[in-house]
């Protein structure tokens, strides 16, 4: 009966020690996070009331199921490669090479996953149009040369690879700079030439970070929405999270059970993506200790002009020459017509700042969207950074992951778990949020916290505790301690989070083209609708306002962040 009664009272004791401020975060937490996931689960596994698998059985019968299938892979698997190879290769240059304005390169290299997905695919649909300036240049040039038709699979895996090689750069960048060149010298010294200990010492070495920026490129790949959708939905080419939007805007028979059932298919090819891509992140700390080497180990030589050439015309093209692209059909007074003086305008432009009632609302709404909802994440994701930080507990490291789950699904298994979950957050009870800006909101927040979390976290590891039992030891309050200590400290790596969490919800598409009702359209879905009505002039101008928006924001956040720095150092 002793032991009985001490094992039944086990429960009891762990709830009394967990104080009533943590009980009640697990509780909201669970609420928001991870109780609209378990739904959307469970969904696809009900029919009619009853625990059943027709759902999946009906689904995998179908030959249209097996060809989507087939057509994601085909996608996310391309366009992984080409991230990869891209960033392998741009990180070697950057890392190891003595090319000159590496700070200025690497800008370069980011602005593809800086600028939205579905905005980098207008600017490359307008470069590859029939009437770009591109197509005129081909004229001029031997054979029946045609820009390339960027409306198909190929498309799809080189505008989703081109937006996602940041990841494996930012990955494998840093891994390269920490192996220990010592190793490189003695493989040198044993004959080996360049491109064999490339091969045989240094790969290997930065595999984990590698495959740890693949992975999540991968992950990536599979979540967009926009590029398939704004390529792949008119060529044909149905892919899941394109099909999972299709099935809900359908309202057929069974649609929501059948997009429930794609989710799951789509969340668990994304949930073991990022399962192993942890793994490999967790694998590649064991070369956190070695400090990073920023000296060039290969050295280009009497090649080297030409090389910065060569790669800064690839870069421009990369980047630049698209947003131009995009930029001159922005100023054209009606699709089709060639560039020229009397074909020019600024009415599309006027038209989507002053006269279109629906962009304006869009940016008023997408504001206040991305204002509140990095608030919010501010706030509360740098609390919890802090609680994970200083008292680590497994329970801290749960939430941590609860908060992390709604990020790690697609957007679009994300925004039909919203939709079953507060239909009817408790059986029988309709708050009317569904069909609600509020709606947004919950989703935007649930979806972007982590990232606020994690950047807090990387702020906090570079502030030392004893600062703070200094602190506590003379007496100071806790306000006091975060205004005069932490917060000049965190300032920075706090900002950085939340321009990311700022960013990324003022453009974003993927939630909120399930979730949106009419008055509360974002700007990503009104660029979506203008380019699926067939308007490229104002689904262009717009996305040049944003664009030249996002880099103006860039710039200040910079100027912003180093006179900060500069004045806690003269501090």
């Amino acid at each position: 009966m002793q032991h009985v009664t001490r094992g039944g009272s086990r429960p009891l004791s762990f709830f009394k020690s967990v104080k009533p401020s943590t009980l009640l975060l697990t509780i909201v937490v669970i609420f928001f996070f991870v109780l609209p996931v378990i739904r959307l689960f469970s969904l696809s596994f009900v029919d009619e009331g009853a625990v059943t698998l027709s759902n999946y059985s009906e689904m995998l019968q179908e030959a249209r199921t097996w060809r989507m299938l087939e057509n994601t892979a085909w996608m996310v698997l391309g366009s992984t490669f080409v991230a990869v190879i891209l960033g392998l290769f741009f990180a070697w240059l950057i890392a190891y090479s003595d090319i000159r304005g590496k700070g200025l390169m690497q800008l370069f290299i980011l602005i593809p996953f800086i600028i939205p997905s579905y905005i980098v695919t207008l600017s490359w649909t307008q470069l590859m149009g029939r009437n770009s300036f591109l197509a005129d240049f081909l004229q001029f040039l031997p054979g029946d040369l045609e820009p390339v038709n960027l409306y198909s699979m190929g498309g799809m895996i080189f505008i989703l690879g081109l937006s996602h090689f940041p990841l494996v750069y930012l990955f494998t960048v840093s891994v390269l700079r920490k192996i220990p060149r010592d190793l490189e010298w003695a493989a040198r010294s044993s004959g080996a030439s360049p491109g064999k200990v490339f091969a045989k010492v240094t790969l290997p070495l930065a595999l984990p970070g590698l495959a740890g920026g693949g992975l999540l490129a991968f992950i990536a790949n599979l979540d967009n929405f926009g590029i398939p959708a704004f390529l792949g939905i008119p060529a044909g080419i149905p892919v899941l999270s394109t099909a999972i939007y299709q099935e809900v805007v359908g309202f057929g028979p069974g649609a929501f059970s059948r997009a429930a059932t794609l989710s799951v298919l789509l969340a668990t090819v994304a949930l073991l993506g990022t399962a192993i891509q942890w793994l490999l992140v967790r694998k590649s700390k064991q070369l956190e200790t070695v400090q990073q080497d920023y000296s060039p180990r290969f050295s280009f030589g009497k090649k080297r002009l030409g090389v910065e050439i060569m790669v800064w015309l690839f870069l421009i093209t990369l980047t630049i020459v698209p947003v131009i692209s995009m930029l001159m059909s922005s100023l054209i007074r009606a699709y089709g017509l060639p560039f020229a003086a009397e074909n020019l305008t600024l009415s599309h432009y006027v038209f989507v700042l002053a006269e279109n009632d629906r962009v304006q609302g869009a940016i008023l709404n997408s504001l206040m969207l991305a204002g509140v909802t990095t608030l919010v994440c501010l706030i509360v994701g740098t609390a919890l950074a802090y609680v994970r930080t200083r008292k680590p507990t497994a329970l801290n490291r749960t939430l941590e992951l609860f908060v992390a789950l709604p990020y790690a699904l697609p957007g679009m298994v994300l925004a039909l778990a919203m939709i079953f979950m507060w239909l009817q957050p408790i059986p029988g009870w309709n708050p009317g949020i569904y069909g609600t800006i509020t709606i947004l909101f919950i989703a935007y927040i649930t979806r972007f916290m982590i990232l606020q979390v994690r950047g807090s976290i990387t702020a906090m590891a570079q502030v030392d505790p004893s600062m703070e039992e200094a602190a506590h030891i003379f007496g100071a309050r806790p306000f006091v301690k975060w205004r005069r200590i932490l917060f000049p400290l965190l300032l920075p790596g706090m900002l950085s989070g939340a321009f990311l969490v700022f960013l990324t919800a003022l453009t974003e598409l993927t939630v909120s083209s399930l979730l949106w009702s009419s008055g509360s359209e974002t700007i990503g879905l009104v660029i979506f609708n203008f380019e699926q009505a067939g308007y490229s002039t104002y689904s262009t101008a717009f996305s040049t306002v944003i664009v030249t928006a996002i880099l103006f924001t860039m710039l200040i956040l910079y100027a912003l962040q180093k006179a900060w720095k500069k004045k806690v150092k003269e501090a």
